[in-house]
């Protein structure tokens, strides 16, 4: 069999650790059961059967068409420091001439990378401006601007992204733009008429026509994941683009291929409105998302199964579809309510699961503090049990990204001259500092950060990453070992749960 390779549609091919802009906290009353849709959007019209049988899609189209907008993103060069690597030579000819070469510091010169630039797609939700596109497309842009359908041109700006669902959310400035009708993915049937909308190879609205070929497609690319699979032909560009039904209606945002050679040569996947709905509303209302989790870790019965029997052993576990519990995690939910190691999940919520991804969907709909019903087999005996759902920390209140801002500094690399005097190669010098929570914390202007966590501080990048991996860590606490303009050690914590 051949090996195919994943390509992602229109990924931003952007260096990691950037400082794309992640938007402020959005402070707001709970979100309400169908939250992306806070405005109403004109009711797209029915297809229509054409003669023979035949689905007409034209209606459809045109109806999507005019909600699919083509995003370019710009990420800014960063600058380095690149080390001048000297000849063996150096020395001697220094030496002969009188330049004293011998025990001088190695040379460093600042090297600026080029711009980078990408293209794809977004899905206009609302119509006062919130666009959904995938977070590959923009979650490491300095600069994004979006173009409409007609041709109107806007500067965008991110509200929020989610790595772990690949999904991302922008805003422009504009109204009564022609926003897209939400659909129910889960209603979705296999060999369904669907149209993929986008900008793919930068043809700007581009419509291909497909059927769904799978549901709840797990293919190891995101942390939460339950793809449809289409046929309609999608390409570079189409990602954060629309799956529309045959009504016209977003069922799905457009991902990813799989493919030989980079481009459409079978299959295509979105991300489904149900886990769409969920993530989208709290990037509006938190600016981050509340993300439910069970705490367990899984695999389908079926390749648990067929695992076993690899290995010569005749697995009997009353049931062919569910999810395999192998293994799960103290102090979650599930280790509360008495879910062990062999376990068979197979309805959450009343919602019957086959198999992990569709158990990742269901959970994902879900925010911490809610109490879901489970069922699941144990040996040969259904149990039925109430779950209250948990968050990352293992606690039910709710989370909210701390901006880069609530740190009150301003940082820059330090100059060669003062690594030199104070005998270091790297850190990041507080030049301004207002309230906040370093200065809370003891820092003040002049302090030299070396690391954060245990991370080296070479960059305002590492900076920005270590503030963002704590937020979203265990006990969110930033250990900071430092220096003062004196060479004198200091070290702060500094909590991110405390205002």
């Amino acid at each position: 069999m051949k090996q195919t390779t994943k390509n992602w549609l229109g990924a931003v091919a952007l260096v990691l650790g950037s400082s794309a802009v992640t938007g402020a906290v959005v402070r707001g009353t709970a979100p309400s059961n169908n939250p992306v849709m806070e405005q109403p959007a004109a009711v797209m019209p029915a297809s229509v059967a054409a003669p023979a049988g035949l689905v007409d899609l034209t209606s459809a189209a045109e109806s999507a068409v005019g909600s699919v907008v083509y995003i370019k993103v710009t990420q800014t060069g960063k600058t380095q420091r690149v080390q001048i690597q000297q000849s063996p030579f150096d020395d001697f000819f220094n030496d002969f001439f009188g330049f004293g070469g011998r025990g001088q510091q190695p040379q460093q010169r600042e090297y600026k990378q080029p711009d980078r630039h990408a293209a794809g797609s977004g899905v206009i939700i609302s119509n006062d401006g919130y666009i959904v596109t995938n977070n590959h497309v923009v979650g490491d842009a300095d600069e994004i601007e979006v173009k409409l359908n007609d041709n109107r041109e806007f500067k965008g700006r991110i509200i929020g992204c989610d790595p772990t669902t690949d999904l991302a959310l922008i805003k422009i400035d504009a109204k009564d733009l022609p926003a897209i009708k939400i659909g129910n993915s889960d209603d979705l049937k296999l060999g369904q008429w669907v149209l993929a909308v986008g900008n793919p190879f930068n043809l700007t609205s581009t419509v291909t026509a497909g059927i769904v070929s799978a549901k709840a497609r797990s293919l190891g690319a995101n942390g939460i994941e339950s793809f449809i699979q289409t046929d309609a032909a999608i390409n570079s560009g189409n990602s954060g683009g629309a799956l529309v039904n045959e009504k016209g209606e977003l069922v799905g945002i457009n991902a990813m291929l799989y493919s030989q050679t980079g481009s459409y040569s079978g299959y295509g996947f979105a991300i489904p409105t149900s886990i769409m709905n969920k993530v989208v509303a709290d990037l509006k209302v938190y600016g981050t998302v509340q993300r439910a989790i069970l705490g367990v870790q899984g695999i389908d019965v079926s390749n648990w199964i067929d695992s076993e029997k690899a290995k010569g052993n005749d697995p009997d576990l009353d049931v062919v579809e569910g999810v395999y519990i192998d293994k799960v995690t103290d102090a979650s939910a599930a280790e509360e309510a008495g879910l062990e190691k062999g376990d068979v999940v197979t309805e959450f919520d009343g919602k019957r699961v086959s198999k992990m991804s569709e158990l990742q969907e269901a959970i994902a709909q879900h925010r911490p503090g809610d109490k879901v019903s489970l069922t699941y087999k144990r040996g040969k005996k259904e149990h039925k049990i109430n779950v209250t759902l948990r968050n990352t920390q293992g606690t039910t209140k709710v989370m909210e990204e701390v901006d880069l801002d609530q740190m009150g500094v301003s940082l820059k690399p330090l100059s060669e001259e003062d690594m030199k005097s104070l005998g270091i190669n790297y850190g990041l010098v507080i030049n301004a500092i207002r309230n906040g929570k370093m200065k809370q914390a003891g820092a003040s202007k002049g302090t030299i950060i070396l690391q954060v966590n245990d991370q080296k501080m070479q960059t305002v990048e590492d900076w920005e990453e270590a503030v963002k991996s704590a937020n979203q860590s265990t006990d969110r606490t930033l250990w900071i070992k430092a220096i003062t303009p004196s060479g004198r050690k200091v070290s702060f914590v500094i909590e991110l749960d405390e205002n």
